[in-house]
């Protein structure tokens, strides 16, 4: 389903090439996303204006920086305690 949701994104130019890069896991948040909003079928996705298109991939991107940022912290943390 969000394999089909990565290639409307980028069918529409709508990715950056660091997203394109990382498409595993843009697709990961892109589920996360589409269940919240109840949408579970390619069907429904291939319905989805530009316009909500676009918003579910400003949530992707909310949910990547998200989780980058908890994944930065963490290794800082880490880093800290091998300093002391």
């Amino acid at each position: 389903m969000s394999d089909f949701a990565f290639f409307r994104f980028k069918s529409h130019n709508m990715l950056t090439k660091e997203e394109e890069e990382h498409k595993v896991e843009v697709i990961r948040f892109t589920e996360e996303v589409l269940q919240a909003k109840g949408i579970q079928c390619d069907a429904r996705i291939s319905k989805i204006p530009e316009d909500e298109l676009s918003e579910i991939l400003r949530k992707v991107r909310e949910l990547r920086k998200k989780k980058k940022n908890q994944l930065d912290k963490v290794l800082k943390d880490e880093e800290d305690i091998y300093n002391r």
